[in-house]
């Protein structure tokens, strides 16, 4: 009597579809993180001769209105400035050593109000770069 046991199909999982859906959502998101600007408050730069760049940790905006934001949040009046931006250069201290304040002004912004926060980023031990195009 021949018995012979009767072969059994494995389970199998076919990733080849899964290899390029990954790919899709990796290209996306490359092209998507590439669009992105920290530069949300459109101001009008002054132009400017040399072509440094900074890493941009706090952004300050003033825009045409004599409105100034910290990032995207306003800020309500000159002299909360001081601590938003002394809060804002304490939270980034913990990564980086000296932090950086770029102050991106429209350019019919007041200089005094230029000076005022360049002078309180200047208290919070941070560099200041003002941007220019």
């Amino acid at each position: 009597m021949n018995i012979r046991r009767r072969q059994k199909d494995k389970p199998e999982v076919y990733t080849s579809s899964l290899n390029d859906i990954l790919f899709i959502l990796v290209m996306f998101f490359l092209i998507v993180s590439t669009l992105a600007n920290p530069n949300i408050v459109k101001v009008n730069n002054p132009k400017g001769q040399k072509d440094t760049k900074v890493k941009q940790n706090i952004v300050v905006s003033i825009d045409k209105d004599q409105k100034i934001y910290v990032g995207q949040n306003e800020v309500p009046n000159m002299n909360a400035l001081d601590t938003v931006l002394m809060t804002e250069v304490n939270k980034i201290r913990t990564t980086v050593d000296t932090p950086s304040v770029v102050i991106n002004a429209d350019t019919v912004a007041y200089y005094g109000q230029v000076f005022h926060i360049m002078q309180a980023a200047k208290r919070a031990g941070a560099r200041v770069v003002a941007n220019v195009q």
